[in-house]
């Protein structure tokens, strides 16, 4: 089967993939620390920050698999993609609306989220036009 999309595409996946289990893992075994680091109040429920850990860390093996062929495999990324929107969004809206959470956890935002909005866009842009977005 002949190779439709730049090696770049598989890199940046690999990249997101290789972050996002680490992050997971930092999470989960040391779930205090970035609330140390950034001087905001202790969990009070430890377990919660680290399921976050947990699904950001499964993520990670999702686009490790996706980077195999990026276009075949575009649901992962797109998930990933929206999660990376709407984890922002829900920062907004519970930082400047509800005023429940610090700004200092948008710290998590630049990294987790923000770095990869244009290159899982540009892949979904390319598969947009490769294949229509057909599921195979």
């Amino acid at each position: 089967m002949e190779k439709n999309y730049p090696d770049w595409m598989s890199t940046c996946l690999r990249l997101a993939a290789i972050y996002n289990i680490l992050w997971g893992a930092w999470v989960v075994i040391w779930p205090h620390t970035f609330f140390e680091w950034t001087g905001m109040a202790p969990l009070q429920h430890p377990t919660i920050w680290q399921g976050t850990g947990m699904i950001v860390g499964v993520y990670g093996l999702g686009y490790w698999w996706a980077s195999y062929n990026p276009l075949k495999h575009w649901p992962i990324v797109a998930v990933g993609f929206l999660g990376k929107i709407f984890g922002p969004l829900g920062f907004l809206f519970n930082y400047l609306v509800l005023r429940e959470i610090p700004f200092e956890f948008s710290y998590t935002l630049y990294t987790n989220d923000l770095i990869w909005w244009v290159p899982f866009f540009l892949i979904l842009q390319r598969v947009h036009t490769e294949t229509q977005w057909q599921l195979r």
